[in-house]
């Protein structure tokens, strides 16, 4: 197989590892809340942001302009770039959240935005009200991620062609990486749909572990999977090169 590289675009590779990223930082942004050691806001607010500009830039073009359809699948510009987008702007909304009630602490409370009990017990007596609403439209997301997942097993879709190291070894095999990613999308999708409830004043703790289980898996394997394909992306490419 020979593909002209010129005409398109693969990013995933930054993609992936910005989702996993994000998903681990968002765990552990609640985990050091509800343990009341937050402090600087700001500095969490920065990361969220710079994660969220690059999957809403990444996402936006995929969706826009499917580059993924001139080599072969377009499916994985739906795939790929709009749960991206989706995530993408709601990590700039939470940081932009973030910024704007650290500023609001320092400024109007007082408090020292080192001072991480009052500034995790100030946000914490607010996030329901933040968040919730962008809540809910993560846990659609979430249900599309679960649509993903079954149409992935269905047509098996991700099977990475032949001529790409590692994940081309199973290129004869497509269900299985089918199967891989598909589980991938579901567990990421099953704890986006937990979240909104655990917005409640007082979660079960079911539905905390459920979220924090299945974004740390998703966040790791996504970090691992997004690591592997700088190496196997290049390789595709040098492989199919006019």
């Amino acid at each position: 197989m020979t593909i002209d590289w010129t005409v398109t675009a693969v990013y995933n590779t930054i993609m992936s590892v910005s989702v996993g990223v994000a998903l681990l930082l968002i765990i552990n942004f609640l985990k050091k809340l509800r343990a009341k050691k937050v402090n600087h806001l700001d500095g969490w607010a920065i990361a969220f942001g710079i994660l969220g500009f690059i999957l809403t830039a990444t996402g936006l073009h995929m969706t826009l302009t499917w580059p993924l359809s001139k080599i072969g699948f377009p499916f994985d510009d739906i795939i790929f770039g709009e749960p991206t987008l989706a995530f993408g702007l709601m990590l700039l909304g939470v940081a932009i959240l973030m910024w704007r009630k650290d500023n609001q602490f320092h400024r109007d409370a007082g408090i020292d935005t080192s001072d991480s009990k009052r500034i995790s017990e100030a946000f914490l007596d607010q996030v329901n009200g933040l968040i919730k609403p962008l809540a809910w439209f993560g846990a659609a997301m979430g249900l599309a991620c679960i649509a993903i997942a079954i149409a992935g097993v269905r047509f098996q879709l991700f099977a990475a062609p032949p001529e790409e190291p590692i994940s081309g070894l199973l290129a004869d095999y497509p269900i299985v990486e089918a199967i891989f990613i598909s589980a991938l999308y579901a567990i990421i999708g099953i704890g986006a749909i937990c979240f909104p409830f655990a917005l409640k004043e007082k979660p079960s703790k079911g539905v905390l572990k459920t979220i924090g289980g299945c974004m740390r898996i998703g966040g790791f394997v996504f970090l691992v999977f997004g690591v592997m394909n700088y190496f196997t992306h290049i390789g595709l490419i040098v492989n199919t090169m006019d």
